[in-house]
């Protein structure tokens, strides 16, 4: 064999083509295809669709709006409401806020305010009742208390109070020391003022027996009645 011949043998055996030949395309590396797995594909669009529903919800729960009624006039306690006194609004209404329909209107006007009602404000269905805040039997008795006996606690419209009677301070009506337990009368609030310019003085409505009723403004006009609060549980 000749010398040219073992060159053109060793060249092809080493990869490189033969002078004066032209070399093929070669071929690329095969890459072996990525294996997918059904559950992360199962678990992305499921994750997707989500997703997909909780901005739903979201977008329907901010455009979803109720037809409220709306206080449009300062109503007192006890007053008889109107349909003046009322109107209606479309509200974003968070389930956890009780408020009266647009649509109960009609079922409301005629009723008394239970509690003061404020201009703008939503008209909630425990603040208004059907019965008279004064009761049959019962007479209303307007009290005016010191700043200094206005309790901390706020008074409020249906609570229970004791009216009690207290003369100077070591005698009796009759001059005479006694260590007896001071006259009380049961009462309940039934609407309370706000402090008088100047003098601070709160007056508050307080509804008692027919038969309690002139004592009590006795008690009141002599300088001698005090007003105090009673337990929730009545005791």
């Amino acid at each position: 064999m000749s010398k040219t011949k073992e060159r053109a043998s060793a060249a092809g055996a080493h990869g490189i083509p033969p002078r004066g030949q032209v070399a093929g395309p070669v071929a690329p590396p095969r890459v072996s295809a990525r294996r997918r797995r059904p559950g992360v594909i199962a678990l992305s669009l499921a994750l997707i669709a989500a997703g997909g529903a909780g901005v739903a919800v979201l977008l329907l729960q901010v455009g979803h709006r109720t037809q409220v009624v709306t206080v449009v006039r300062e109503v007192q306690v006890g007053q008889v409401l109107t349909e003046r006194d009322l109107g209606r609004a479309s509200v974003a209404l968070d389930p956890a806020v009780k408020a009266v329909r647009a649509d109960d209107l009609d079922s409301v006007v005629g009723n008394r305010a239970a509690v003061e009602l404020k201009p703008g404000s939503l008209l909630a269905p425990s603040q208004v009742t059907k019965d008279s805040l004064v009761r049959a039997g019962e007479q209303l008795v307007p009290i005016g208390l010191e700043p200094k006996q206005i309790p901390a606690t706020a008074l409020v419209p249906g609570q229970k109070v004791e009216l009690v009677h207290v003369p100077a301070q070591g005698t009796t009506d009759t001059g005479k020391t006694s260590d007896a337990a001071p006259q009380t009368i049961d009462g309940r609030v039934v609407k309370v003022s706000g402090a008088a310019p100047g003098t601070g003085i709160v007056v508050v409505d307080v509804a008692t027996s027919a038969a309690d009723g002139p004592t009590a403004a006795a008690w009141e006009s002599a300088g001698t009645l005090r007003l105090v609060l009673t337990a929730p549980d009545g005791n």
